[in-house]
């Protein structure tokens, strides 16, 4: 897969938008599609197949990259190294595990964008500690939580919320926003080569529903019923039947109707539903670790 094949951000004024308009033409896939071009590229090198792949995600790399798009550096080389990490996620792409290409790329694309910043951004000589790049990659978002969107200093009690929930020193809050604050605004105008005027982040927004998250968000739901199903193996017949009865209907069954039904008391039907509850959430919580572990093998990677 070479980068020279994919679309680019051409200079200039309406570039994004262009670039944007280009990479909404490439179809999103079904899933089923998706898995028969991964297993073409895992088993036979098919470079067809991996850019396919690509293309077909080149939207969510894009909508990553926006969210970093306040740090200074120009967005056509946020989004290209993005797509350097989707590549990546690609080649690495088992799926066989199970979920989507999309929830396991998105890792890649944060990686490969964070690690980016970090070498060019030459105002903050960090990049050695844990505690400095979580400082650097958050202090903007917990900004905005707090409502300090004021140019200029933090106030002491913002600078103390801030450095409690990071588990950072106050003077590295202080150091790090003197920094971030020399930031291009996304306030500032700019007129497009169509002859429309606004803002930068109003060029930002993609105004089309985001497929992406709505995969990602799909994905997830399904994940969800595979765990609850295969958790639901644990159970016998009659713990399944008072366990689906009782909590995974729109209109419950009472304890007496199940009570008349299996010829037990109300007592031991609210037993058996607790028991079974507590078999379904451990094995529910054991299988989302082992999913959770397989996944975030990508960020030490």
């Amino acid at each position: 897969m070479a980068r020279n094949n994919l679309p680019t951000i051409a200079a200039g004024e309406g570039g994004l938008n262009r670039y944007l308009d280009e990479i909404r033409k490439f179809p999103m896939l079904e899933p089923q599609e998706e898995y028969m071009l991964a297993k073409r590229y895992q088993e036979h090198d098919d470079r067809k197949a991996a850019h396919k792949l690509v293309t077909s995600h080149l939207r969510l790399v894009a909508k990553i990259a926006m969210g970093y798009r306040g740090y200074g550096l120009p967005i056509g080389e946020v989004v290209s190294e993005g797509n350097v990490g989707l590549m990546q996620a690609v080649k690495k792409f088992e799926p066989d595990r199970g979920f989507r290409l999309a929830t396991y790329a998105m890792w890649w694309i944060k990686a490969a964008i964070q690690e980016y910043i970090l070498r060019s951004w030459s105002l903050v000589k960090m990049g050695t500690t844990a505690n400095q790049k979580r400082l650097f990659f958050n202090l903007r978002r917990l900004k905005g939580k707090i409502q300090a969107l004021d140019e200029g200093d933090l106030k002491p009690e913002q600078v103390k919320e801030i450095a409690t929930t990071l588990k950072v020193s106050e003077d590295e809050v202080v150091s790090m926003n003197r920094r971030l604050s020399g930031d291009a605004s996304l306030n500032a105008p700019i007129k497009a080569s169509e002859g429309d005027s606004g803002q930068w982040q109003d060029w930002l927004v993609d105004d089309h529903d985001n497929q992406e998250e709505i995969l990602i968000e799909q994905d997830e739901l399904e994940n969800r019923r595979a765990l609850l199903a295969n958790a639901m193996k644990v159970l016998n017949d009659r713990e399944r039947r008072i366990f689906e009865a009782r909590r995974l209907t729109e209109d419950p069954l009472t304890l007496e109707d199940l009570s008349a039904e299996f010829d037990i008391s109300r007592e031991r039907v609210r037993q058996i539903e607790v028991r079974a509850f507590e078999k379904v959430q451990d094995a529910v919580r054991k299988a989302a670790l082992e999913r959770a572990n397989a996944l975030r093998v990508v960020e030490g990677a």
